[in-house]
């Protein structure tokens, strides 16, 4: 936290507490710690103020500063298509997709996941065999199936260069990826699809122990309830944190 903190100060525009006018309800480490907060749990802004004896007016306005201060100082640790393709290089990739939901926003219809039936983003990620973090996308609306979103991102260019990837269902057709066989219309698959089937969802485990580490973000796991515009800062910080954390060591 003493590192963030030291990184957020360095891009104010200005003190957080000045010398003159009224001082703020709380000092920039607690401010920053409340924003992370947020971040981590989701939790309501009324909830936050009370847990720190400050007022939801004062949450709204640490959360609407900060936030994106700290996504500024932490992209440096989120990996990019370059990095990401430099771990992959002859070394099998595993590939999945998760939604990250939010509210119903009224002009936002493309965020509606027929699958979760739910609205959200699509966000992909991509692990070693080991579930070490490779890469996460940038959010797509949630109505993006797999497929199209391994496309769309930089997925299908960091699976190229790696020694071949590995996704579930939603995958099929997917170029360098090997999936699981669907049962045929009216039929059923044979002992050795099933035999092959079932060593795929093995080696897909580190994968979805990833996502569910991803999601135990709780931003990424309850609705998000703030304006439509302010998703995207909220959504790069907590990547990034959730980056920082693992280099870092902490959670």
């Amino acid at each position: 936290m003493q590192e963030l903190v030291a990184r957020v100060n360095g891009v104010l525009k200005e003190p957080w507490n000045k010398k003159v006018g009224r001082p703020k309800a709380c000092g920039l480490y607690r401010a920053v710690e409340i924003a992370c907060m947020y971040l981590r749990h989701n939790g309501t802004q009324e909830f936050l103020g009370d847990l720190r004896g400050i007022s939801q007016p004062t949450v709204s306005r640490i959360v609407t500063i900060l936030v994106p201060l700290v996504k500024r100082v932490l992209e440096e640790f989120v990996p990019d298509v370059r990095e990401a393709i430099t771990m992959v290089q002859g070394r099998v990739c595993l590939v999945d997709g998760t939604i990250t939901p939010c509210w119903s926003y009224d002009d936002q219809p493309e965020l509606w996941s027929r699958k979760k039936g739910t609205t959200g983003f699509n966000a992909q990620l991509v692990s070693l065999l080991d579930g070490e973090a490779v890469f996460i996308s940038d959010p797509l609306p949630g109505k993006t199936h797999d497929a199209a979103a391994f496309m769309e991102t930089s997925v299908a260019e960091i699976v190229k260069s790696s020694g071949g990837g590995i996704g579930d269902k939603g995958y099929q057709g997917c170029a360098g990826t090997a999936t699981p066989r669907k049962t045929p219309p009216g039929g059923e698959l044979s002992k050795m699809d099933k035999k092959c089937n079932a060593e795929l969802s093995a080696l897909r485990a580190p994968i979805e122990r990833l996502v569910a580490h991803f999601k135990s973000w709780r931003i990424f796991h309850i609705d998000y309830r703030r304006p439509y515009r302010t998703y995207r800062d909220a959504y790069d910080a907590a990547r990034g944190l959730f980056f920082f954390s693992i280099i870092w060591g902490f959670e």
